[in-house]
């Protein structure tokens, strides 16, 4: 890649701040695009949002509905406590509760949480090798990747210290025997981190399945390819994109 194009591509304008009406549409957007790539599980797994002007609400599906019934207005508000804000009588997942706060408690920055049971990622999560950097794909997430060891289902307070302990200044991370968890400082952000993190874990378990030996570039190479593929608005070319995908198929989230 020229010098010239490496500075067209970081120089992409930045989105602006959205509030909480646009991170509404946003994240339902997200549940939608996850049940699309077959990353959902019926209706458990999660994905947040942090409101803007707040320290401590956050925005969650409410527990029950599948991921492609969710729109913006049915997302349930609560607090770092678990109290919900907003008036109403849906509940949200106890465990999407314990992991979500966890992480806002932690990383000042994180404004989306995405945590899923996408079926290549919950295999690699219970490799003893972790992700491998056998891919381009792989690449981006070279030496970024935290572990959780699994301690059941995710219902105890006392966990969300080990999350965040496991987790650091990271923003993604295998859950062994679990699934994956990924954080943005935008939606986008955080779902282009779970989309190719599993497209990575795909590529790796077909790559194990034929038994051949792997190859692995040098460790100089890893770095360099994981360095290239980071940029401020991560993912945003291919947010607007997909929003422009999901208007024309089905704009019924953003209600």
């Amino acid at each position: 890649m020229s010098q010239k194009l490496e500075l067209a591509l970081l120089s992409l304008p930045k989105e602006p701040t959205p509030d909480e009406q646009s991170l509404r549409i946003q994240l339902a957007a997200a549940y939608r695009l996850i049940d699309k790539f077959g990353m959902s599980d019926l209706v458990d797994t999660h994905i947040s949002v942090r409101l803007p002007g707040t320290e401590d609400h956050f925005l969650l599906n409410p527990y029950g509905l599948l991921f492609h019934e969710i729109t913006a207005s049915s997302l349930v508000k609560i607090d770092l406590q678990g109290n919900r804000v907003d008036p109403g009588n849906q509940h949200v997942n106890p465990a999407g509760f314990v992991i979500h706060s966890a992480v806002y408690a932690a990383q000042s920055d994180a404004v989306c949480v995405l945590h899923t049971h996408s079926p290549y990622a919950m295999a690699v999560s219970a490799l003893e090798c972790g992700l491998l950097p056998i891919s381009q794909i792989a690449l981006q997430f070279y030496d970024r990747v935290a572990y959780h060891d699994y301690e059941g289902v995710s219902l105890e307070l006392e966990e969300q210290e080990r999350l965040q302990r496991d987790l650091g200044n990271r923003n993604v991370m295998l859950m062994r025997n679990h699934g994956l968890l990924t954080v943005g400082r935008t939606v986008a952000e955080a779902f282009y981190r779970a989309y190719y993190m599993e497209k990575a874990c795909e590529t790796q378990i077909l790559a194990q399945s034929t038994g051949s030996k792997l190859i692995y570039p040098p460790v100089d190479v890893c770095e360099k390819s994981a360095t290239q593929q980071e940029f401020d608005n991560l993912g945003q070319l291919q947010w607007n994109a997909l929003l422009r995908m999901l208007d024309r198929e089905d704009p019924s989230y953003r209600e």
